[in-house]
């Protein structure tokens, strides 16, 4: 009996250690995501069987949200270092689906700070590319020597005259670092391999089926380069415009909308007044400041934040410096999450308070008009339609995107952030019987939006999982078309761009 009961016991305890082990492993992201053969199926639209092509994930953001984010692990996925396998399911559709068009907006890659730290050592980090040097890519080398040839490219001003690489020793302020480089020499190899057998493009595309739309910053210039070469390598510069694109939120002739800046001042002052009460956090930025021998305000100015998250990015020692004596003082991983906590804590209550959400709508809408205008073209395959779009923008420009499209649960754009739309047409209807109509029509367009790899769709706004119909594994575009020409404008109670933008 007594042999028995110890029996029960170490079964009882390897089970629960398992468990233990299981749970941990997922939370930190150590168990590979990356889809089986098995995973990539989509029911079968007649119901019987499943087409081995693709499913729509309903797994969309594997975050453990019973638990308060981890400022230092969450800082880590910020980074996106790209020392991983990383899933993906763009490209994934029901059997006989043909896509039609992609557009992506991306947020820069990893760069150099925008803020320096007082009285610190600014970051010792090399901003020209090596191929031998880490992080590395096996398109970097051919990259390097393609980007020399950009003069025969189309450049809208003032975009002839940014770099297209970076290219100083010494990183200046916001440059692109050679991280940031490989993280969207990934994506669009990875972009390149999910549509490759699709045939988006044909071999002799023209320079309206690519469409590259930059701002003047050389960060999104050389990430949005890095990521159409990782998608085309050794594209033709003769058949490439590059746009330009004055304001970061990318909205073109539509920009003034007086309503959107009110918006975004009454967020602020809710933004400084959640910093301001916040005990904890000001005892950390004093202590800071007293470690560096400067002032609480200008260490606030200088938003350590930023610089800090270099150093946490590149595997760097935090500043330090000489104090009496001689003596070395730190900053702290300590003091650094407080203020990640901080900023995590602002990101949830901003999504409670509903006025982000109103500046991300009229912030967003002209953008979004012209992703459905694309949509529109592609789908009734006009001549010269843009079947590839990349937009590289800014995490300002990819959060109210975000927001403005009700992905709540997303998490804030890392570097290398993506945001996909994918157009596809579903397989013509079968013939009709003898004397009806034999004529076969095309299928119906659908839309699917991605984050990051993530299928996204069902979680929209304009397509939420609770309004699907059954068997219908994709969204149709009217849904999308709808929601940017009249629904997305509900929250502000108008009816259109125009209206909500100069109510009163």
């Amino acid at each position: 009996m007594l042999a028995r009961n110890r029996f029960l016991l170490l079964v009882v305890v390897g089970v629960a250690t398992l468990a233990i082990v299981s749970l941990s492993l997922q939370f930190l992201n150590l168990i590979p995501t990356t889809p089986t053969a098995e995973d990539r199926t989509f029911p079968a639209l007649d119901g019987g069987g499943a087409s081995a092509v693709g499913k729509s994930r309903k797994r969309v953001f594997p975050a453990l949200h019973t638990l308060e984010p981890n400022p230092l692990s969450e800082a880590y996925g910020y980074c996106n270092t790209p020392n991983r396998s990383e899933q993906a399911w763009e490209g994934h559709s029901p059997a006989d689906y043909k896509l039609l068009s992609v557009q992506v907006m991306i947020r820069h890659g990893d760069r150099y700070p925008l803020y320096s730290i007082p009285k610190t050592k600014r970051p010792a980090i090399d901003c020209t590319l090596s191929p031998s040097r880490s992080p590395s890519h096996p398109l970097l080398k051919a990259f390097i020597g393609h980007m020399g040839l950009g003069g025969r490219g189309t450049w809208e001003a003032p975009l002839s005259s940014v770099p297209r690489v970076p290219n100083h020793s010494a990183c200046e302020m916001g440059e692109l670092t050679q991280t940031g480089v490989v993280q969207h020499l990934r994506n669009g190899q990875l972009l390149r391999q999910a549509y490759r057998r699709h045939d988006l493009l044909p071999a002799d595309w023209t320079p309206r089926q690519v469409w590259l739309e930059t701002t003047s910053r050389s960060r999104t210039v050389q990430s949005g380069l890095a990521l159409l070469y990782g998608f085309l390598p050794d594209f033709d510069w003769a058949e490439l415009s590059v746009r330009h694109q004055w304001s970061t939120l990318f909205c073109g002739a539509s920009c003034d909308c007086p309503a959107r800046n009110r918006y975004l001042e009454e967020e602020q002052r809710r933004q400084y007044k959640l910093r301001v009460g916040d005990g904890e956090l000001d005892r950390t930025y004093a202590d800071m400041a007293r470690t560096l021998g400067v002032a609480t305000r200008q260490l606030r100015a200088a938003n350590p934040v930023d610089s800090l998250l270099c150093h946490l990015c590149h595997g760097l020692a935090f500043p330090c410096v000489l104090g009496g004596g001689g003596a070395r003082a730190c900053l702290t991983t300590a003091q650094f999450a407080v203020i990640r906590r901080q900023q995590l804590d602002d990101e949830r209550q901003r999504k409670e308070a509903g006025l982000y959400r109103k500046y991300a709508v009229l912030a967003m809408h002209p953008y979004l008009n012209r992703t459905a205008a694309r949509m529109e073209r592609a789908a009734r395959g006009g001549a010269g339609a843009e079947l590839f779009a990349l937009s590289s923008a800014h995490d300002v420009t990819l959060a109210p995107l975000l927001s403005a499209l009700g992905l709540t649960d997303a998490s804030f754009p890392r570097f290398a952030a993506r945001v996909v739309f994918e157009l596809w047409r579903s397989p013509a209807p079968a013939r009709k019987g003898k004397g009806e109509r034999s004529k076969v029509k095309d299928g119906e367009p659908f839309v699917r939006v991605l984050y990051n790899g993530e299928d996204v769709t069902f979680h929209t706004a304009f397509c939420r999982e609770s309004d699907r119909r059954p068997r219908q594994p994709l969204c149709p575009l009217r849904n999308f078309l709808s929601f940017v020409r009249r629904d997305m404008f509900s929250v502000l109670n108008a009816t259109s761009y125009q209206e909500a933008c100069y109510r009163r």
